[in-house]
């Protein structure tokens, strides 16, 4: 079927995959051409992630991403996707205030194209989850390895190997349900933290990226599971790309391996 006469996937629909058993096959995005590209592939969704810092503007973080850059490539991304959930990050310094600051940059992400918002944070960040939602804005909550606190935290590495970070980890992804996030992302996390955290939530589905394969859905750096990223990658990334010639089948590769639990394999967990 053509992507243009398909349904759109709405967060509702997101929600109900658990129950019929299917994952949620989710890439980064960045602007209209690749986003056109993963929604032929059948990505479920996408997220135009501060991510973009370092991939996209070849920075060493994510915290040099500004608000209007991250309206910028939403517009674009929502230009290219007429099927796929459309999920962009609050940037760096556009929430941290508090709920009124980060509504304001909700509303201006939305207003570009997004159908839901994502933030980092612990259990201080229930309140604004909980004010977004109580507005009409479907919220993703990210929890374990957080970007925007790396220089607090110690540097990109696992999160939740010690009992009381993985009680820490847990406890807030349950507290940001309670507060009405819809979506929990888990990043660099334990397999069995990953697997503990998913069965322990009722309503909100879990989204991991490198958080073993547990999790209800699973998401990659676009240009990473594509080879296209240079360095050394993490651990959790697969490049679907080796032995294919067309970006498109590479994705599908991906969407494929993600639906069928092929992804993330051992290899690809810690």
């Amino acid at each position: 079927m053509n992507w243009e006469q398909s349904a759109r996937v709405t967060l509702p629909g997101l929600l109900k995959m658990r129950v019929a058993g299917e994952r949620i096959a989710m890439l980064t995005a960045y602007d209209a051409s690749f986003a056109a590209l993963l929604e032929r592939a059948g990505v479920d969704a996408m997220l135009v992630g501060d991510s973009l810092g370092m991939v996209v503007k070849g920075g060493r973080d994510t915290l040099a991403v500004s608000l209007e850059e991250a309206c910028y490539h939403t517009r674009c991304v929502a230009a290219g996707a007429g099927r796929a959930l459309v999920i962009a990050d609050l940037p760096f310094g556009s929430y941290q205030a508090g709920p009124e600051q980060a509504m304001g940059a909700a509303a201006r992400l939305m207003a570009s194209g997004a159908q839901m918002v994502k933030l980092e944070g612990g259990e201080a960040m229930a309140a604004t989850v909980r004010f977004l939602t109580e507005r009409g804005v479907p919220v993703c909550a990210h929890t374990g390895l957080m970007p925007q606190a790396v220089y607090q935290t110690g540097g990109y590495r696992v999160r939740g190997k010690s009992e009381g970070e993985a009680d820490a980890i847990r406890r807030s992804a349950l507290v940001f349900e309670a507060a009405g996030a819809a979506l929990v992302f888990l990043e660099c996390v334990p397999r069995g933290l990953g697997k503990l955290v998913t069965e322990s939530l009722k309503r909100a589905r879990t989204v991991g990226i490198g958080a073993g394969p547990d999790c209800d859905g699973q998401i990659l750096v676009c240009y990473d599971a594509l080879g296209i990223t240079p360095g050394q990658l993490p651990r959790f990334v697969r490049n679907f790309m080796d032995g294919m010639g067309v970006l498109e089948d590479a994705v599908r590769r991906y969407v494929s391996a993600v639906k069928s639990g092929e992804f993330p394999a051992a290899e690809h967990s810690y």
